[in-house]
């Protein structure tokens, strides 16, 4: 007798060939349209790229025109950090083991140029007169120690040198 199983019908009915077609034509023309009408693509400014960690670090130098009683002091800053910095106003300390007497220092010959902006690697002097400072203070001729600190805009301590002006007992 008959069994009753499933039988599938093979009535399926695949894409007519003019319809699959006419969807490959609409694709090509949505593709060259868009390959037409965009902006052929620019070569962007190179931009400086920021380092993933930014070093901050600056090489001080302090030097005075004679070994002892000096009339001049020469302060030289190099970047030698991957970034460029904002160098804040410098500043200028005489120490006498228990007094400190401090001094920004705002620039050379009148002329006022800080804060100063320092790119990397390279190199900036400062020539400090000590005759302007006996001037204001004779007492300052008496401090053995001159130090010099500096920082950048924000704050941070970039760091610091001393030179001693006179003999003394103790180094301190």
């Amino acid at each position: 007798m008959f069994s009753s199983q499933c039988i599938f019908a093979q009535n399926e009915i695949g894409p007519e060939g003019n319809k699959l077609l006419w969807t490959f034509l609409v694709l090509l023309a949505v593709t060259a349209a868009f390959v037409f009408t965009a902006k052929p693509f620019k070569k962007k400014p190179q931009k400086e790229k920021k380092p993933l960690f930014p070093n901050r670090k600056v090489l001080i130098t302090l030097e005075k025109d004679a070994l002892y009683y000096p009339d001049n002091l020469s302060l030289t800053v190099k970047n030698m950090g991957n970034i460029d910095i904002d160098l804040d106003q410098p500043l200028l300390v005489f120490d006498n083991f228990w007094l400190k007497r401090k001094f920004k220092l705002k620039g050379m010959g009148n002329r006022t140029f800080y804060p100063l902006y320092l790119e990397k690697g390279k190199t900036h002097t400062l020539q400090i007169d000590l005759s302007r400072f006996y001037g204001h203070d004779k007492r300052l001729k008496k401090f053995p120690k001159a130090k010099v600190y500096l920082a950048d805009v924000k704050g941070k301590k970039l760091g610091s040198k001393s030179v001693f002006l006179r003999k003394t007992l103790f180094k301190f």
